[in-house]
């Protein structure tokens, strides 16, 4: 018997209540019995202004020892739902695009090899989204997206290359996703070039701005995007920037600013989103832990993982 009964393994020493299991115990299953599985894509250096991003899977996974399992208002308990976590993909340390030759490599297979799981794939800034969501295509076939955002990261590749600002041209221009395929909420004055909301609009992307959010509301267009994409679409996609909220709800995003979503409006959004069946992955993209205040930004992100398993698990219910 040890003599040394509180003498914990490091980081084990914490309070534990009997009747309380917290969200990061969640992803302690295997990936055949997880209903959604995370797999970080830390990968930053494509970003156009400085960012720390790289550092977010793992305060996100932290983040989720805050909050326990039970959603109070819907009286739902995810205590006995089995979670898994993938871990990082290595990013080549000075290359790019061999990084995110390395994110689509690992996806598109963790995607055709366990296509009834919902995934959640932590980055990272955007640049991620366009080896994440080309993978989901050549998994599940047309693939529609709705991208929460303040920006259109529809930029050319001319004058920068595979940026954190141009996902979604790169899906675009290689024939992995169709514009009428593309809606985007939350698109904030200030934050675009006019060329490029033009690119959308000729490409036939569905753009909704922080106006229409405030007009419509947000619950409003997010059921209409996932009912229009449904009829067309084998599988939707969410990607989630964080910089469509406010500054201040997200003061962990590298492009902040003000006019944004309130946290509630996300979080409406992400749980009305998630209850759809076709709805089978997710990125949460552009957390800076190096400029948050105390993990708020990460905070909201470990927030939006249980709020969109809140989602699926009323699908089952």
């Amino acid at each position: 018997m040890s003599h040394r009964p509180y003498l914990k393994r490091a980081g084990t020493a914490i309070f534990q209540d009997r009747f309380v299991r917290k969200g990061k115990e969640l992803f302690q299953g295997e990936v055949s019995e997880a209903v959604v599985a995370l797999v970080g894509a830390p990968l930053s250096k494509s970003s156009i202004s400085h960012s720390g991003a790289a550092f977010a899977p793992n305060t996100i996974r932290q983040a989720l020892q805050a909050f326990s399992t039970y959603a109070v208002d819907d009286d739902i308990d995810l205590w006995d739902e089995r979670g898994w976590d993938a871990g990082d993909v290595e990013m080549h340390p000075t290359d790019i695009v061999t990084s995110q030759q390395r994110i689509y490599d690992t996806l598109v297979d963790l995607y055709k090899s366990h296509p009834e799981t919902n995934w959640i794939v932590l980055g990272g800034d955007h640049s991620i989204s366009y080896p994440s969501i080309h993978a989901f295509q050549q998994a599940y076939g047309t693939i529609g997206v709705i991208q929460f955002d303040a920006h259109h990261d529809l930029r050319n590749l001319q004058d920068g290359g595979p940026t954190n600002g141009t996902p979604f041209r790169s899906l675009l221009e290689k024939g992995a996703l169709q514009g009428k395929h593309l809606i985007q909420i939350g698109i904030r004055n200030f934050m675009n070039g006019k060329s490029y909301t033009e690119f959308g609009q000729q490409q036939g992307v569905t753009i909704y701005t922080m106006k229409d959010v405030r007009e419509q509301g947000v619950k409003e267009l997010v059921s209409r995007s996932v009912e229009q994409l449904a009829t067309t679409c084998d599988r939707i996609y969410v990607s989630v920037d964080m910089d469509v909220l406010d500054q201040a709800f997200a003061p962990g995003c590298p492009a902040i600013g003000p006019g944004g979503m309130d946290s509630e409006s996300l979080i409406e959004a992400i749980e009305l989103v998630a209850q759809h069946e076709k709805v089978k992955g997710m990125d949460i993209v552009e957390i800076d832990p190096t400029v948050d205040v105390r993990d708020m930004t990460s905070r909201m992100a470990a927030y939006l993982i249980l709020t969109f398993w809140k989602g699926k698990k009323k699908i089952r219910t």
